[in-house]
């Protein structure tokens, strides 16, 4: 049941280098569960002074919902309607840099509300057993035009 980069990047609309997940592992109603390897890549659009520091993780959650949104229109035959990161809550950072970790990033997002004009989102993430970023994230989406 896992998707790759180009389901993902088809799906998000975040482009290039700066559609940051690889893969979504698994996702049902509620949850899902994306990994990458790109915070190991020099060229991350999001390094500077050649490091890529952990508040970008904040990013990488707010991502993981956008895949999440992304997949589940999908099922239902539609697209995601876009959105903006309108609050963080409660985020904790427990590292200071993530371009140096060995392995890849695992982040586990769930939606707490999940309205027409609004999603909040609990997310961690991970590298190996360590946790590095929670947080929730709040998301305005764009209402639809009628046709």
């Amino acid at each position: 049941m896992s998707v790759g980069r180009e389901v993902i990047a088809a799906l998000v609309p975040h482009g290039g280098a700066m559609c940051l997940w690889d893969e979504a592992i698994e996702w049902d109603a509620t949850r899902i569960r994306v990994r990458s390897l790109g915070h190991r890549d020099p060229a991350h659009p999001l390094r500077s002074g050649g490091r890529l520091r952990a508040i970008h993780l904040c990013e990488y959650g707010a991502q993981a919902m956008a895949v999440h949104g992304g997949l589940l229109a999908r099922e239902r035959g539609g697209t995601a309607p876009p959105g903006m990161l309108v609050a963080l809550r409660g985020v904790a950072l427990h590292c200071e840099r993530i371009d140096d970790l060995p392995g890849p990033l695992e982040c586990e997002a769930e939606a707490l509300i999940a309205g027409e004009g609004a999603q909040q989102y609990r997310f961690t993430i991970r590298h190996g057993d360590t946790v590095l970023a929670e947080g929730r994230a709040a998301v305005m989406l764009q209402p639809e035009t009628p046709a």
